[in-house]
Formats: C-alpha cells, structure tokens, sequence
C-alpha cells in the first residue's frame, strides 16, 4: 500500500503545484443556478469549496435587458457542488499562455 501512496502524493503534488500557479488570478465560476462569479482565486478545499475575493456576481443572462450591472460580493465562498465550471480569465495568463485554451 506504501507504493500506491506514494504514487498518489506524486501526482497530488503536481495537482497543488497547478492549484498554486492559480493563486490570485482572476477567475470566472459558473454554479449550477445560472449565476456566474468573477473574481480572485484565493483557496480551495478537499471538497472543492472555492473562496473567491473581490468577488461580483453575474445574474443568468436570459435576454439582452438582462445583462445589468454586476452585484459586488466581495468575499465569496462557493460551494464545490454549486461548481458547474471554473475558467481563468485570459488576462491572468501573463505568463501561463494557453491553459485556459485546454480546460
């Protein structure tokens, strides 16, 4: 069992490593009602909770009237089952051109 653990802390090292290249970049979570929040990736959990800083939500955009001004939330802890998906915004890349591109 020691060999598959240590297999599995290998590949869970590269995993924090990307999770940490992610730090304070700007990111754009769509949830499972409809709502979009932008703003600071600050942390995650094993459940894959997200806490966003400066955080502005975005209401589901069911027409062009819609599309309103964003509410500001500032501080945000999302629920990783609310987690429909998580995009970096393109100009967070500056130097990790292309990630967005693959996921």
């Amino acid at each position: 069992k020691t060999s598959n653990l240590s297999s599995s802390s290998s590949s869970s090292s590269e995993a924090r490593q990307k999770l940490e290249s992610l730090l304070n970049k700007n990111m754009r979570i769509r949830m499972t009602d409809g709502r979009t929040l932008v703003g600071l990736f600050l942390c995650t959990d094993r459940d894959c909770n997200v806490i966003l800083g400066s955080a502005q939500e975005f209401l589901k955009s069911t027409d062009t009237f819609s599309q309103g001004e964003p509410r500001v939330l500032g501080l945000a802890m999302i629920p990783g089952h609310h987690v429909v998906s998580i995009e970096v915004e393109a100009e967070s890349l500056d130097e990790e051109q292309g990630f967005g591109a693959n996921h």
